[in-house]
């Protein structure tokens, strides 16, 4: 049961992948999403037995490796950490999939795509099953394969194409990252599975490595490498610019990447290596900061974006950074709470978006829709119901894991925790804000899309409806019935799936902040909203005003550009390596010297060398006199300089004497001249 639950979405991706043309749409669509709901299914299953009745699991299925120390084996398993995963990624990714029937009915390739969305959802299996940090790294590097796939679907389309490999070489970043804190892992403990680091990890805790020339603790080494690969996977700041971008692809990729799968495995990696980060806690701090920071920048992006879908993809970018700061908080159980309770919201919200967007023709520019609340009366309903959820609205599903996260912030009573707080407070007046101003823009404003286009918009169909509605459960209810069971004081769910040091524990002490602060992000989301509506509804020229003033045009123009990250990667970081590249590495190491003390510089000086010896076959005998007494010279002294002064002895010299004889040698060609 527990292996089928994995290995479901790869025999429905080989299926759909290699025998698409013979089962067409329609057969390809109807396996891969019965395979995803046969494992959403067993993932019930699993979570009853595994999490309810606290029996885990752990399987063997074979070795992979052994040679020497190194023994890697392909392991599975599953705690309660684990089992929420596999429900949470099983059911959006089922809802995703009967959602794509319909939507991508249109397209040709159906069948590659209902593929790719099964390969998708493997590796994230993968991922969260693995019980060792290598086999975790092949769900990592699947997914993000599969986000390439997925997000440049439509290849034909420069855009896309240009997404797909700015998110392929910005996870490269992180990617190396987190192989450097897995060799580190390796050398040192000599051992990658969680179980052997976890019990050692206390041993470890004062050991000093060199790296680099540096000594460092290794155990801050090991953990800024493990989060700094989680920085890429899930969009943190620095690394976040591929998220955006990624809405390239179809809508229901989106869905997926943004909401169960690619964007939490950050998440999930940090929450997972809880063991590890509990023994540094200024890597902690660190991770805090960085949390509040994303949670922060990408809110104040999002206010004044106008692509639809660009708005939620902020939106989540944002809702990472409350996750990855209540980790940074060393509640790690309440990271992974928000992240259970906004994978729905997410979806739905990414999902109504698709439902819009198919109504209008495909426009996704917000500013050409408007009036479409009579038109599209159930798409406006589960969009509502998203946005509500999202701000964290009394209640609904994100109130209860968003406003514990300030909580515990607040109730740790250190600076660290004081910054994420208020960081992430103004970032919920600014998300209630833009989820209001997309609600206001889309339904409610005058129609300002073309006549043809508003005129025929309708709601989606069967399948869709069907997605939407099933998502708009959870995101209401899923909050309120789960609450006490993961993040209760004192519940036993996680177990030993997440380790925290009893000094770092706060929950209990969140309870007891002061009402102001508890209530405070509360009042704030509805702040955002009661203002957006306003100001949008009656006071649209004063938006304009404060737009157009000398003031509000910097900071409109610097939030526009999204804080001028992508000016200065594109400007500076990315001119520079092209500039490198060519000038430097491709012209004059490349075709330069490799070339000159390579194949064209040998053959060069061979020619030119045979060319002199056969201008000296003149055929006279004095000739061949005068060679041979050179020769002879010259061997002589070059024996007495050898003896007297140990010349060559030294092979720097002998080196610098070679080369300098075949730049003096070497000749260019008349066609290498005019390249240069």
């Amino acid at each position: 049961m527990y292996l089928l639950l994995v290995f479901l979405s790869i025999i429905g991706s080989c299926l759909a992948g290699l025998f698409g043309r013979y089962l067409g749409s329609w057969g390809s669509a109807i396996i891969t999403t019965g395979c995803l709901f046969l494992s959403f299914l067993l993932s019930l299953f699993v979570f009853y037995e595994v999490a309810f009745s606290g029996c885990f699991v752990y399987i063997k299925l074979t070795t992979w490796i052994s040679s020497e120390v190194l023994n890697i084996d392909w392991g599975f398993m599953f705690d309660s950490l684990t089992a929420s995963m596999c429900v949470v990624v099983t059911f959006i990714s089922f809802l995703v999939h009967l959602y794509s029937t319909e939507y991508m009915s249109h397209d040709p390739h159906i069948s590659r795509f209902m593929s790719y969305l099964s390969l998708f959802t493997f590796f994230m299996l993968i991922l969260v099953t693995a019980d060792n940090f290598v086999q975790m790294f092949v769900g990592w590097e699947g997914v993000g394969l599969c986000s390439y796939l997925l997000i440049n679907f439509w290849f034909t389309r420069i855009q896309a194409n240009k997404a797909a490999i700015k998110a392929m070489l910005i996870n490269r970043i992180g990617d190396f990252s987190l192989l450097m804190g897995i060799f580190l892992i390796f050398v040192n403990y000599k051992s990658i599975d969680y179980a052997s680091v976890a019990v050692l990890t206390p041993f470890f805790k004062d050991k000093i490595i060199n790296f680099l020339n540096l000594d460092v603790n290794l155990l801050t080494a090991i953990g800024i490498f493990l989060f700094l690969g989680a920085v890429g996977k899930s969009a943190q700041l620095g690394l976040h610019t591929w998220l955006p971008d990624a809405m390239e692809g179809p809508t229901p990729v989106s869905a997926l990447i943004h909401a169960a799968t690619m964007v939490t495995a950050g998440v999930f990696l940090i929450v997972r290596s809880s063991f590890l980060y509990e023994f540094i806690p200024n890597v902690l701090e660190i991770i805090t900061i960085v949390g509040a920071l994303t949670a922060f920048f990408a809110s104040t992006t999002g206010l004044l974006q106008n692509d639809l879908k660009r708005v939620i993809a902020y939106s989540t970018c944002s809702q990472l950074g409350y996750m990855v700061f209540a980790c940074g908080l060393s509640n790690y159980s309440v990271g992974f709470f928000h992240l259970s309770n906004h994978a729905f919201f997410k979806a739905l919200l990414f999902l109504g978006a698709g439902s819009v967007i198919h109504a209008v023709a495909d426009e996704q520019d917000m500013r050409k829709m408007g009036g479409l609340k009579s038109l599209l009366p159930f798409t406006y309903a589960m969009m509502t119901i998203g946005s509500l959820a999202l701000i964290g609205f009394p209640f609904l599903t994100g109130f209860y894991s968003k406003d514990l996260i300030l909580e515990v912030a607040y109730g740790k009573y250190t600076l660290p925790g004081y910054f994420s707080y208020f960081l992430g407070t103004f970032g919920a007046f600014f998300t209630a804000f833009y989820s209001t101003r997309l609600a206001y823009l889309t339904f409610l404003s005058k129609p300002n899309g073309y006549k043809k286009v508003i005129s025929y918009a309708a709601d989606s169909g069967l399948n869709i409806c069907i997605a939407l509605a099933s998502l708009s459960i959870p995101s209401m209810l899923v909050g309120y019935y789960t609450k006490d069971m993961i993040v209760g004081v004192g519940t036993p769910f996680f177990g030993s799936a997440i380790y925290v040091n009893a000094s770092n524990m706060n929950l209990f002490d969140a309870e007891f902040i002061p009402t102001f602060y508890k209530t405070l992000p509360v009042k704030l989301s509805l702040l955002g909203v009661l203002s957006a509506y306003f100001l949008y509804s009656f006071r649209s020229d004063l938006l304009f005003k404060l737009k157009t003033s000398f003031v509000g045009k910097k900071i409109y123009n610097f939030l526009n550009r999204k804080w001028y990250f992508d000016k200065i990667y594109n400007e500076y970081l990315a001119q520079f390596f092209f500039k490198f590249g060519y000038s430097t590495s491709y012209k004059f190491v490349d075709r330069g010297i490799f070339e000159i003390l390579g194949p064209t510089g040998l053959s060069s000086v061979a020619l030119k060398i045979g060319s002199g010896l056969h201008k000296m076959q003149t055929g006279f005998i004095y000739h061949y006199t005068f060679l041979i007494l050179m020769g002879v010279t010259f061997l002589l002294g070059f024996r007495e300089a050898f003896v007297q002064f140990s010349l060559f002895n030294d092979r720097i010299v002998f080196i610098l004497v070679f080369v300098s004889a075949f730049f003096i040698l070497y000749e260019p060609t008349p066609t290498e001249k005019s390249t240069t």
